[in-house]
């Protein structure tokens, strides 16, 4: 997991707990910046994801032609 997964998990947790308050305390502006916090939070997420698996391939295909060249 790197940082912007972390970020974004963080940041949905923080939004869904701002989401439930407003629900709690019949506040929609605050429901509503909870909501918008958790979806920005998963796309954090999705881009640090994304952001790790590239590098994971890229580290792959390194070793495999270190492999290559080294037979």
């Amino acid at each position: 997991m790197n940082k912007d997964e972390l970020k974004g998990k963080v940041n949905q947790a923080k939004g869904t707990v701002k989401q439930k308050a407003g629900e709690l305390i019949d506040d929609p502006e605050l429901q509503a910046k909870g909501a918008a916090e958790r979806e920005g939070g998963k796309i954090q997420e999705g881009f640090g994801t994304a952001k790790r698996k590239v590098s994971e391939t890229i580290e792959d295909i390194t070793e495999e032609q270190i492999t290559e060249d080294g037979d």
